[in-house]
């Protein structure tokens, strides 16, 4: 994420410092492809084994047809 110095001056969301770099670490900035497709796989296993997952699938299909 590389962004010019004066993109976003003027949206109080990007005034401070931290606000790239937490968006640098959300988006995984610093990881190899190898690593993201790793931690993708990891973060879609672990959805599927969720209970909160079902739960917002089951309510999803309830409240709009959707599966």
């Amino acid at each position: 994420l590389s962004l010019p110095p004066s993109a976003g001056s003027q949206l109080p969301c990007f005034h401070g410092s931290s606000t790239i770099r937490n968006l640098k670490e959300r988006f995984h900035m610093n990881m190899t492809e190898e690593q993201l497709q790793l931690l993708i796989e990891q973060m879609v296993d672990g959805s599927m084994r969720s209970i909160t997952t079902k739960l917002y699938d089951g309510f999803q299909y309830l409240t709009n047809g959707i599966m």
